[in-house]
């Protein structure tokens, strides 16, 4: 068999050329490209000493700073021609220039199944974090302005184009975000007279049958930064082998999913989407190019699994873990009480008992290599919903059976009378998906990851449950994912920047605000008031899990504490890398490590991305 060991390192003993994964990240920028357009000139993390480093805010349209046409058409001829200044898609519903009746309707009823959504420079799938001041409507409110949609988008095709953006983000002061997919719930990928880097078209791979870094050696995947979870399942069909992937379809795998974490469906046989790199390729905030890996910039290396998104570097291109092919077998679940109608039962007590029954198995399933997506809904007047959808990697459908049917007989000893139904191949695990779907949201959620101690000790079992009823009876929607992504699960190389929560978790739970949704035209008073009313919930699930903390990915961008709820003790840590490898504060967005020292100043005092990043407490 062929052994791939680590090239970068081993070419380093031979010339002093680098190593890239794929042909376009062999196009690079060199000092010499520079010329006399010293705006996309290489930074110095030594001597920082810029306008970006010193400024109160950063450069806004209309703003002194604020480049001028020349530079930026000289900056497109330096990315040659993939500098765009899109419109938000909503425009076409809004009295204007680009108003067509026509393509706003069918945007609005057809654009969710195709691949319009995901393919689009601007578009991020929470639409509230922009300010909805151009939303898709047939009765439009207001203007259709650019709102918290970036100004200009470098559609990178190549190394360089992503270089060039950064030298010139920095060197002209300017609000730089990061964008692949928009799958992004609290603003991150997205920002008021930002450039944007879009990295969704870096979708090259290659199966690396045997490789070798560090004390790992078997098989591997190269893979760019902008491949989608669908994508990489043809991969695996090809290659008759696995890698770990979102459970969103079109979802991307090696950007902002696994550098914060990453659950899925194998989370608990292969850990989290964060622990299957083993070297990364990344442009770094001075605009150079480096490889990070278990030998080589073991800072970055750290960092970037899952010390948080859009943060340390904008990663082109990774090698991951590869395992033997698996089929997830899946089990399906449901009961319901009140006007749901549900299967004879008759009260709420037995329903909420037949949950906490639930509940408690899941322990049962993730020590099995299970993983299980369960909801819980209130349907007003008394009745509730409960549904699981039970996710068993590497299991028959008659080993499934004998798993589920301990619980299967415990909720109908106690009156709710399920059957252990038939189980199948999963729906969400597979290559029957081809990436189509998918359309902005507006709701706003916060969540906890639920230690799994206080499944081990009964009182703070029913304190938890007793806090999950009490939300859900409030009318929220409950989401909870059992999973167990220890650090022996996890494997080599071991020693991540995520969250310490995560490994001493057992599920990962949604809290989602199905009532104070923001939308265009809403008062933000209203806003405000809902927001508060979640928290005052969700207080009662963090008073239950004190040793818990939150998923930077899936959170309220309002998480109390977040520091500690997002990355526990990592977070000083993670604050040193950050400042030694970004100086400038370049890369910045909300609830990210060193986030703190900016601020998004808003019209209406809501936490969008529709402002001004400034520094907290400095003048405009």
């Amino acid at each position: 068999m062929r052994v791939i060991y680590h090239a970068c390192a081993f070419l380093g003993l031979l010339s002093t050329a680098r190593c890239v994964n794929f042909p376009w990240e062999s196009i690079q920028l060199r000092d010499e490209d520079v010329g006399g357009f010293s705006a996309i000139a290489f930074g110095d993390t030594s001597a920082p000493g810029t306008v970006s480093n010193s400024s109160a805010c950063r450069a806004y349209p209309g703003s002194p700073d604020w480049p001028v046409d020349d530079d930026w058409a000289r900056l497109n001829s330096s990315l040659d021609g993939a500098l765009l200044k899109p419109t938000p898609p909503g425009a076409v519903c809004y009295p204007g220039p680009n108003y067509n009746f026509a393509r706003c309707v069918s945007l609005l009823f057809t654009g969710g199944t195709s691949r319009f959504f995901i393919d689009d420079p601007l578009t991020v799938l929470t639409s509230w974090p922009t300010g909805d001041t151009c939303s898709l409507s047939l009765r439009p409110t207001g203007n259709c302005t650019q709102g918290g949609f970036p100004v200009y988008v470098v559609k990178a095709a190549t190394v360089r184009h992503i270089q060039t953006a950064v030298n010139f983000a920095r060197n002209k002061n300017l609000r730089l975000v990061i964008k692949n997919t928009g799958h992004d719930f609290n603003g991150r990928s997205t920002g008021a007279g930002a450039l944007s880097i879009w990295t969704h078209w870096l979708k090259s791979f290659e199966f690396l049958p045997e490789y070798t870094v560090g004390e790992y050696s078997g098989p591997a995947a190269r893979v760019g930064s902008g491949l989608e979870a669908w994508e990489l399942y043809q991969y695996m069909d090809i290659h008759n082998m696995t890698i770990v992937v979102p459970g969103g379809s079109t979802v991307g795998a090696y950007g902002g999913w696994a550098a914060g974490g990453g659950h899925s469906t194998l989370a608990s046989i292969y850990g989290l989407g964060s622990d299957q790199f083993l070297s990364l390729d990344v442009v770094t905030a001075d605009g150079r190019v480096v490889t990070a890996d278990p030998t080589q910039n073991q800072d970055l290396f750290y960092a970037l699994r899952g010390g948080g998104p859009g943060t340390y570097g904008i990663v082109t291109s990774a090698i991951v873990k590869a395992y033997p092919p698996i089929q997830v077998t899946q089990s399906v679940l449901a009961f319901s009480v009140g006007n749901a109608g549900g299967f004879g039962i008759n009260d709420t007590k037995t329903f909420w008992k037949g949950v906490n029954e639930y509940q408690y198995y899941g322990k049962a399933i993730c020590e099995a290599g299970g993983t299980a997506y369960s909801y819980i809904s209130s349907l007003g007047s008394g009745s509730f919903s409960f549904s699981t959808t039970v996710e068993m990697p590497g299991k028959t459908p008659s080993e499934v059976i004998s798993l589920m049917q301990p619980l299967i007989d415990k909720l109908n000893t106690i009156g709710i009378p399920v059957n252990n139904s038939q189980p199948s191949s999963s729906l969400s695990w597979g290559s029957n998906r081809q990436g189509e779907g998918d359309s902005p949201g507006n709701t706003r959620f916060a969540t906890r990851l639920l230690p799994a101690r206080n499944w081990d000790n009964a009182t703070l079992f029913q304190e938890t449950m007793d806090a999950i009823q009490a939300t859900i009876e409030a009318g929220y929607t409950f989401h909870g994912i059992h999973l167990m992504p220890t650090e022996k699960t996890a494997g080599y190389p071991g020693n991540s920047s995520v969250n310490p929560a995560f490994r001493r978790t057992l599920m990962h739970a949604d809290v989602f605000d199905m009532v104070g949704m923001q939308g265009a035209g809403t008062n933000a008073q209203t806003l405000e008031t809902a927001h508060a009313r979640l928290n005052g919930y969700m207080d009662l699930i963090r008073a239950a899990t004190p040793d818990g903390g939150a998923y930077i990915n899936e959170a309220d961008v309002q998480e109390p504490d977040w520091q500690r709820s997002f990355f526990g003790d990592r977070y000083e840590g993670l604050l040193g890398v950050k400042k030694e490898r970004d100086p400038w504060g370049l890369f910045w967005a909300p609830t990210t490590v060193g986030s703190e020292g900016w601020e998004v100043r808003t019209a209406d005092g809501l936490p969008t991305q529709d402002g001004m990043l400034c520094r907290v407490g400095a003048g405009a």
